[in-house]
C-alpha cells in the first residue's frame, strides 16, 4: 500500500519519508473482522428452533465479535482520531467520515446486542430475525468502512504514530476479550488470515505461547468450533 495514494483531504503534502511505525495489525485484525462477522448469520441459521444449547454457544460467539468491535472501535475514538487531528489535521475529512461511520455500525451492534438474548433463550424463526437483520447490516457497515480505513487511515498512522502508541491499540483489543474466551479469540484470529495464521504467530507470540496454542489452545477451539456448527466430537 502505497501513502502516496492517499487522497488529498488538504493542503498537506504526501505522505513520504521513513515510516515511524507498522500499523499492519489494523488490516489483520480486521480480517478477523470480516470472517467471523461473514460466518455469523450461517452460524445463527443452523441452529434449529428450540436447541438453547446450540444458541448459547452461538449466542456467545456473537457476544465474543460484537465485544471485540466495540473495543476496537473504542480505542479508536478515544486515541487514534485525536491523534490524527491534532498531528495530521488536513486528514480531517477522512477523520470525520471514520467517526460516521463507526456511529452507524454501532446502531447495528446495538441491536445485535439487543436481540441476541431473547433468541438465546428462545431460539426460532421469529427471535432469529432481529438477530439476522442486525448482522446483514454489521457485514454491510463493514464492507464499507474497512477498506475506507485501510486505505486512508492506515498509511497516516504508518508516517504519524510511533510503535510504542500503535503497540496500545493491540493492547487494548486484547483486554477487551471477554473473561474464558481468550483461546477462542485467538483461534479465530489465525483462522481469518491467509496462511491459516502462521505468519502471524511468528510475528505476534512468543515461543511459549505458541507451545501453549499448539498443546492446549487449539484442541479447545477445534472442539469450540465443532460446538458452533453444531458437530459433535470426542473429548481430548
Amino acid at each position: 500500500m502505497s501513502a502516496t495514494s492517499l487522497p488529498s483531504s488538504g493542503d498537506e503534502p504526501p505522505l513520504d519519508g521513513p515510516k515511524t511505525c507498522d500499523a499492519s495489525g489494523m488490516a489483520e485484525i480486521h480480517r478477523l473482522f470480516r470472517h467471523s462477522f461473514a460466518e455469523a448469520p450461517g452460524l445463527v441459521e443452523g441452529v434449529a428452533e428450540g436447541d438453547t444449547a446450540h444458541a448459547d454457544v452461538v449466542a456467545s460467539q456473537l457476544n465474543l465479535i460484537s465485544v471485540s468491535l466495540h473495543g476496537h472501535h473504542e480505542g479508536e475514538d478515544t486515541r487514534l482520531w485525536p491523534m490524527i487531528d491534532e498531528r495530521r489535521p488536513s486528514c480531517a475529512l477522512h477523520v470525520e467520515r471514520m467517526k460516521q461511520q463507526h456511529a452507524t455500525m454501532l446502531v447495528h451492534l446495538q441491536e445485535l446486542d439487543r436481540a441476541v438474548p431473547d433468541w438465546r433463550a428462545a431460539p426460532g424463526a421469529q427471535t432469529a430475525a432481529p438477530v439476522q437483520a442486525a448482522l446483514g447490516g454489521i457485514n454491510a457497515a463493514l464492507a464499507e468502512h474497512l477498506p475506507d480505513e485501510e486505505t486512508n487511515i492506515v498509511p497516516v498512522m504508518e508516517h504519524t504514530l510511533t510503535e510504542r502508541e500503535v503497540e496500545w491499540f493491540a493492547k487494548h483489543g486484547r483486554a477487551s476479550t471477554p473473561k474464558g474466551q481468550t483461546w477462542n479469540m485467538l483461534g479465530a484470529i489465525l483462522a481469518a488470515q491467509p496462511d491459516g495464521g502462521t505468519e502471524w504467530m511468528g510475528k505476534n507470540l512468543p515461543g511459549p505461547v505458541t507451545l501453549a496454542w499448539r498443546w492446549v489452545g487449539a484442541p479447545k477451539y477445534s472442539r469450540y468450533r465443532a460446538a458452533l456448527e453444531g458437530r459433535t466430537t470426542t473429548s481430548a
